[in-house]
Formats: C-alpha cells, structure tokens, sequence
C-alpha cells in the first residue's frame, strides 16, 4: 500500500515537471534566420546559414537558387541550454542547417526566404541579398611574384593595406549632416591596430554612429583587387560656417602578418615557413568638404535646423477648471540635424503658472543626418477663471529639398476655465482684459477694519540667569569632553591596555560564530572557532604574542597575573579536549560540542575576573 501512494505522488510530481518544461519550452518566440556573406567573390565558396530556435523542425523547404550553385549541405546541428534560477526551469534550443554554395558570376543577387514548419506552425526566413564581386584581376601576377621572391622580405606595399575615408556628400550646405566613414582596406593579413589617432573635426559638429558588430567587416573590390574591409570609424558632420573646410588626417599603426620562408640549414633542399608581425604606419589623408552658405537675409527666428521636417501639436484639454494642470505637446518630426532644434516658446496668459518643458529626442542615425521626433511638453495651470488663448508657435528651418526657408505653425488653443474648489481671486475676466488687469491670487490680503489693540512687549535678556547660564554650560560641557577624549588617547595610546579592554569582546565574537557552526552542525569548523577563541583571547588579555604563546608556558604566563593553577589547568584540558573531539569518531557529536561550548563560556568569564590590568 505504501508504495501504491509513492509511485502515485512520484507521478503526480513528474507530470507536473514535464508541464512547466514543456511550457518553457513552447513559450518561447519563434525565431527563424537566414545568414550569409553580404559580399562574396565569384567562383568562391562562402557558407548559407538557416537558423531557428527550435528542436521540434520539420519540413525545412530551402528556396529555388539559381543563381548559385549548392555544393554541400544541408548539414544540420542542433545546440541546448538549461537554466534553473530562482525555483524556475528555462531551456533553449537552437537547430542550425548549413548549406555551401558556389558563386557563378558577379552581379547582385536575391536568396528569397525558406519556410519551416514548428509545431504545426510554418515560419518564414528573411531573404538575402548578395553582392559577388569579379574574381581579382591581379591575383595571378601576385601568385607569380610570391613564387619568384625568396620571401624573407618584411616590406609591405601601400597596395596591401591603406584607410580610405568614404564621404557620402563631398558639397553640402552650412549644417548639413553627411556621413564620413573610415575603412580600413587589406589583403587578409591585418592581425591588429594600434596607436589610432582621430581627426579633431575643427569646424564641424559630429555625431557618432554605433557600429552593429556584425557588419563592420566584408569584402570589397577596389580598383580591380579584392580587399577584406573593416569599418573603423562612422560619423556624422555638421559643418557650422561656410567654405571649404578641411579634416586632418586619421592616423594609425596596422599590424601585419607576414609569412617568410627560412632555408633549414640541416639541409640544402629542405625549407620551413614561419609568421612575423610586421607595424606599418596609415594615414587616411585629408578630407575637403565644400560648404555653401545658406541664403540671406536668415529669417529672425531661424535657429540653424536643416533638413526636412513637421510639426503637429496637441492639447490635453480646453476645457478645465482653475489650478488644474494642463499639458501641451509639440511633436517635430523629420530628418536632420535634428539636435541643433530649439525648444520652441510658448506664451501661456499671464497669470498661468508654467515650468520648464519636458523634451525628450528618440533620434536614430541615417547616411543624411538623425531621424526620428523631438518631443515638447509644456506644464501649466491656470490660477484664474476666464476664457484664454495659448496662440501658435512656429519654427523656422532649411529646407534641403526646395532649398528653401519653411515655417512651421502649431495650431493655437482657446481654452475655457471654469472656478475651481480651491483658493482663488474672485474676478472672472477674460484675455483681452487680462492685459489691463494683472491680479494674482493671493498678492493682497484682506486687512481688517477697525481698533487694534496693540501693546509693546519689551524683555530684557542680558544680565538674566538664563544668560549666564548659556556661556557657562557650554564651557563646562567643552572641559567634560576635553577630559574625556584625553583619557581616551591615553588608552588607545597604551596598546597593551586596549588588548585586554578588547580581548573579552572579540572572544564573544568568535563564540557566537562557533555557536552557528554548533546549530548546522559543522564539527571541525566549529573546534577551529573555539581554538581561535581561546588562544586570541589568552593573547590579548596577556599581552603576549601568539608565537611565544604554547601550551608549555602557558601555566607560566597566567600564573605572573595571579591566575589560579586550576583554572590554567582547566584551560590546557580544554584544549586538549577540542583537538581530541575536532577528530574523534564519537557517534554523539553534538553532545561533545555542546559541553565543548558550555566550558570556553565558563572559562572566559573566570579569566575575565582574574587577569586584571
């Protein structure tokens, strides 16, 4: 019977665990990828990647690649992961299927998306853009050159690593954004880079630009080679007058691994290779940027936004009732250089109080400039009942498309505010009166009519007890401390005396420690403690040092500050009785270490009342 329950519980257990892994499992987003080079060379291999969270897949269906040819694969992998936090089980799966294809001719091509079936459920990939660029023309008479060099030559060419600085628009108008790139063009050799030295961009506002990780090398073909790249550096430039502005050169040491070959000397015929890192200097060269001033006369209240923007506003309410908060927000939409926009003013009626907007900037980074919105919004509460008006605000910007001056009008906003609960000027006015009639709330008090009774109130505090008293207290209380802290000097100054002041408090300390070893039932890391406790304890209320201090002398030692011999015996049999319990095999092992315990309390307290200083 008591195995019919246990088997019963165990699978109830069981079915339980299985749901909640299920669960995690299953809960999961389906996630379904497709990878490649976005740049390959023709008549290269290079490797197609589907990836998908999952280990339940099915019915992979790849599409048609014609413009490829498929030399291996699919090979498939599957990866796991477990994590147990917190009382909670999660698991990961990830199922990889590899495929390599063979580039036929350059051009551009599209890998359409695959389609897998999880669960019951079909997904769907991304699709694939590939780039495959000409085979490299100058790969044969570099082979051939390789070949003819007895290859101990450490030179580097300016044709096997160079930066070039990649500049989207090279004549821009005055605070135009454009994107700088820096790239680092090498013929697969590049281990590291150091010593990188940055231009000081005088002239211009920049932007940086976070680099994805994933996209920073490729591969290129420049001036009929193939070169691996590597994006550096990514910016945004702002040029602040016009002109032509140069930016000084980007530095940099490139580390380069060479391969030489050494003759064996061994042997006449015989030769091994070997790889030395090899610092060649690079500079990307200066780079001009033709700035054109922007169109005068500038309109007044132009700030030096340009680029294509929008505005649109919007209020929380027209109709409200006095010291009720009212919220007006300004969206400017667009592409630019969106940070140099100003916050544009509002004028709220007079007696509105209002504070200091609130603007928050979701900008992202395109090759023109940042895109995304700036949003205002404006706080205010109106102390008064009345009708008003909040009248349009405008922003002046450049326009780049019609190269141009735009204004940009919010609408304006009547708004009806009824008398509140609360403390307020009884006069209802409206805002055209509101210019003749400046009155707040609470600027004047009521003052009531009639006689008062006022009578003078003169004391007299000098020469009183309570005067005297106030020079004398604090003087006698500044002598109590002075006498108390130079006390206090003179023991910290005695290190003997603090020992023993000490060692009773820090005995305890490491006894209440033991205590916890004692309650989990930890045998030896609890003999260690009261050992520990003991010995220090001995130690400071001594004052001898721990490498004198045996159980030889220490009879010897107590007995100079009049300790009785029994109780310096009783000490030496405690320590013996710990070192004999910490390893004995005694079935009642808490009973031991309970009296163990018991008998160093005991023990202290007696030395506490005997060793005096």
């Amino acid at each position: 019977m008591q195995r019919f329950f246990y088997d019963k519980i165990m699978k109830k257990y069981l079915i339980i665990f299985l749901a909640v892994f299920a669960q995690n499992i299953f809960a999961q987003k389906i996630e379904f990828t497709a990878k490649a080079p976005s740049a390959v060379v023709s008549e290269q291999s290079f490797q197609l990647q589907y990836v998908i969270n999952s280990q339940d897949v099915k019915n992979l269906q790849i599409p048609k690649i014609s413009d490829f040819d498929i030399i291996a694969g699919p090979n498939s992998f599957t990866s796991s992961s477990y994590q147990f936090i917190n009382g909670k089980s999660t698991s990961s799966f990830t199922t990889t299927y590899t495929y390599v294809l063979l580039a036929k001719k350059e051009g551009t091509y599209t890998i359409p998306a695959a389609t897998v079936t999880v669960d019951g459920a079909q997904y769907k990939s991304n699709a694939l853009s590939i780039k495959v660029l000409p085979p490299d023309a100058n790969a044969q008479q570099q082979s051939k050159n390789q070949q003819q060099s007895n290859g101990n030559s450490t030179h580097i060419s300016d044709d096997d690593i160079f930066i070039l600085p990649l500049v989207t628009k090279t004549t821009v108008r005055e605070q135009e954004m454009t994107m700088l790139t820096y790239k680092i063009y090498h013929s697969g050799n590049l281990v590291n880079i150091d010593n990188v030295k940055l231009p000081d961009f005088k002239g211009f506002m920049i932007q940086d630009i976070d680099l994805d990780q994933n996209k920073l090398n490729g591969v290129e073909n420049y001036k009929g080679r193939n070169y691996q790249t590597y994006i550096l550096k990514q910016v945004l430039i702002s040029p602040q007058n016009a002109g032509k502005i140069d930016i000084s050169p980007l530095t940099l040491t490139g580390i380069v691994r060479i391969q030489r070959r050494v003759q064996n000397p061994r042997s006449f015929f015989d030769s091994f290779s070997t790889y030395q890192d090899v610092k060649k200097p690079l500079s990307s060269g200066r780079v001009s940027i033709n700035v054109n001033p922007l169109p005068t006369p500038k309109p007044a209240d132009f700030s030096g936004a340009v680029g294509s923007l929008s505005m649109s506003s919007s209020i929380s309410a027209t109709e409200l009732d006095a010291n009720s908060s009212l919220t007006l927000k300004i969206v400017i939409k667009g592409t630019g250089n969106l940070k140099m926009i100003k916050t544009p003013k509002v004028v709220f009626p007079t007696d509105f109080e209002s504070y200091e907007p609130k603007v928050t900037n979701n900008f992202t980074t395109t090759s023109t400039g940042l895109n995304g919105t700036k949003t205002i919004e404006y706080l205010s509460i109106p102390r008064h009942s009345g009708n008003f008006t909040i009248p349009a605000v405008s922003l002046t910007y450049f326009d780049l498309a019609s190269n141009s001056y735009k204004t940009l009008t919010s609408e304006s906003y009547t708004l009806n505010v009824a008398k509140g609960s609360g403390n307020q000027a009884v006069t209802t006015y409206n805002s055209v009166e509101q210019e003749k009639v400046q009155q707040l709330a609470t600027d004047i008090r009521y003052i009531k009519n009639g006689s008062l009774n006022i009578k003078p109130k003169i004391k007299i505090f000098t020469g009183t007890i309570i005067f005297y008293l106030c020079y004398i207290i604090p003087l006698i209380i500044t002598v109590l401390l002075g006498l108390f802290f130079q006390k206090q000097a003179r023991e910290n100054a005695n290190i003997a005396l603090m020992r023993n002041k000490k060692a009773n408090k820090i005995a305890k300390k490491r006894l209440k420690t033991a205590e916890k070893f004692l309650k989990e039932n930890k045998k030896e890391i609890f003999y260690d403690e009261i050992l520990k406790a003991l010995w220090l304890y001995v130690s400071d209320k001594l004052n001898i040092s721990l490498s004198i201090l045996n159980k030889e002398n220490v009879a010897e030692e107590m007995s100079k500050h009049s300790v009785e011999p029994t109780i310096a015996n009783e000490f030496l049999n405690l320590l013996k009785d710990c070192e004999f319990e910490r390893y004995a095999p005694i079935s009642d092992t808490n009973s031991a270490m309970d009296k163990i315990y018991s008998s160093a309390i005991s023990l202290i307290e007696k030395l506490e009342g005997t060793i005096k200083k």
